[in-house]
């Protein structure tokens, strides 16, 4: 437990030391200084008792993600870590299917477009005007995901093979692709839907769409959290280690995925939905877009998947550097150059992720350490034997 608290406050002064090429965005120096003087003194506290240190760093980085868009106040800074946060949300909610049970799914993106749509028909029907209002739209866009992935769910893992699943998910999100662009009296076909934009200041805007990010973000890892560590989650581990036992010694092993599937999808929809706000438009080939599984397979896979840090820290890693990469640039199509070299990165030197090989190493190290005084002190007993028989 300890190298894991010590992992948790490592692995968030890593993240935030990643968010530092954004303070060639601008922001103030002065409240950069504060900003780092603040989360040290933080760090310090954390380590200070062991007991709470776990929670301590939960509560520095959400601290640290409060006060982010207020030193780092640029609007380039404050989208670039809201499609962070965003991702951080449907990373630890996609890791409940494909890192718990092992169940890889690439289509989640379908839910992520079904949350967009939803926000988008919603406004348009009803004539919502943009404004904090279309924030609670959004949640309803996560109860539609939900419900869709009970019938898509209901057909996928009664499939008996994670392979056949795998498929049977990518069908999905092609199929909504193709929806999108075929049903044109409900979703405009390829010219798209708009969403009412609210009527807030250009400075002010951001804010809260970021806040309502973290929020998302925040409760999402918590139900991770509390899935991980409840009868359920325990249910879950054992049909990604072996289903077959799992089933042996009690487990309903369908109802687990199947229940794991449709939680999944929940946060996936409204973070479709908060996109769809925020970007203002929406296309079916932007928001069915494979690259969105593909970016969240990747973040849990380079973070470690199955792991509560590891979709958080790989979505932290990869949203900034991809947004960034096209920023500085100016040309789209890097990213992909990054996914490949990250993912041949993580396959030849961390194929487990980062956060499961930096545990093993820390846990090596530790063994190392034990192995090595146990052998100065039986070095050092037989001498102290020896010198007290000779007088």
């Amino acid at each position: 437990m300890k190298s894991f608290n010590l992992l948790a406050v490592s692995l968030i002064a890593l993240v935030l030391a990643l968010l530092l090429p954004l303070l060639a965005l601008g922001t103030s120096a002065l409240g950069v200084v504060v900003f780092v003087l603040l989360l040290g003194v933080s760090f310090l506290a954390a380590y200070r008792d062991e007991r709470r240190r776990t929670w301590l760093s939960a509560l520095i980085a959400v601290a640290a993600a409060v006060a982010y868009p207020f030193v780092f106040s640029s609007t380039q800074a404050t989208t670039i870590v809201f499609f962070a946060l965003l991702y951080v949300a449907i990373a630890s909610s996609w890791n409940i299917i494909g890192g718990f049970t092992g169940y890889i799914s690439l289509g989640h993106a379908a839910f992520f477009g079904l949350g967009a749509y939803t926000i988008a028909l919603v406004a348009d029907r009803l004539n919502l005007p943009g404004g904090y209002g279309l924030f609670a739209v959004a949640l309803l866009g996560g109860v539609v995901a939900g419900i869709f992935a009970v019938p898509m769910g209901f057909i996928a893992l009664r499939l008996r093979t994670i392979h056949s699943f795998v498929i049977v998910t990518i069908a999905y999100l092609f199929m909504y692709q193709l929806l999108g662009y075929n049903l044109q009296g409900i979703t405009n076909g390829s010219s798209g839907l708009g969403v009412p934009q609210p009527n807030w200041s250009g400075a002010f805007f951001n804010t809260p769409f970021y806040f309502a990010a973290l929020a998302l973000a925040v409760l999402t890892v918590a139900l991770a959290y509390w899935i991980r560590h409840s009868r359920f989650g325990l249910g879950l581990l054992a049909i990604r280690d072996d289903e077959d036992k799992a089933a042996g010694v009690g487990v309903d092993t369908w109802k687990h995925k199947f229940a794991a599937y449709v939680i999944s999808a929940v946060p996936v929809g409204i973070a479709g939905a908060l996109y769809a706000y925020f970007s203002s438009y929406i296309y079916p080939q932007t928001v069915f877009d494979p690259m969105i599984d593909l970016t969240i397979v990747l973040s849990a896979f380079l973070g470690g998947m199955g792991t509560l840090l590891g979709p958080i820290l790989g979505a932290m890693i990869l949203q900034p550097a991809q947004q960034l990469l096209t920023y500085y640039t100016g040309a789209a199509g890097w990213d992909l150059v990054l996914f490949g070299v990250l993912f041949l990165v993580v396959i030849l030197l961390m194929p487990s992720g980062i956060v499961p090989t930096v545990v093993e190493r820390m846990r090596r190290v530790r063994v190392l350490e034990a192995v090595r005084k146990a052998d100065e002190t039986e070095g050092v007993e037989p001498n102290t034997a020896a010198g007290g028989g000779a007088r």
